[in-house]
């Protein structure tokens, strides 16, 4: 069983940055085996990938719209998952949401586990 809390949600101007926090409380397994995401939803829009890191940081990936701006990265110890967010633009206004899933290779499509999420907003 896992469970998710975000954090580090806010509103930023056009060009500025976040860093969202992403704290798991585990049972049964430990955090580090567990490869880690995140999602975000727009208003009106469907939720959507946006970073994925495997178990120890050694694969990441990244949807096109958060190449180069975007940095996902996990400190195993603190069972903690981060999203560094730059150049931030309105289009990035969204809540954002951590995931996890059972399986690793279903981490960026089914997660089984996704935390109540934190809203960004960029102001123009």
């Amino acid at each position: 069983q896992v469970t998710l809390s975000e954090s580090g949600g806010g509103l930023v101007q056009a060009g500025g940055s976040l860093r969202l926090s992403c704290a798991a409380t585990v049972s049964g397994r430990t955090f580090s085996s567990y490869a880690m995401g995140w999602f975000r939803q727009a208003p009106g829009k469907e939720r959507e990938f946006v970073a994925y890191i495997n178990w120890n940081g050694g694969r990441r990936s990244y949807a096109d719209s958060a190449k180069g701006r975007f940095t996902i990265s996990r400190e195993n110890a603190k069972n903690t998952v981060y999203l560094q967010m730059n150049s931030l633009q309105p289009e990035d206004t969204a809540v954002y949401y951590c995931a996890t899933a059972r399986q690793s290779e279903r981490v960026e499509s089914t997660p089984d586990y996704w935390g109540p999420g934190t809203q960004v907003t960029v102001s123009s």
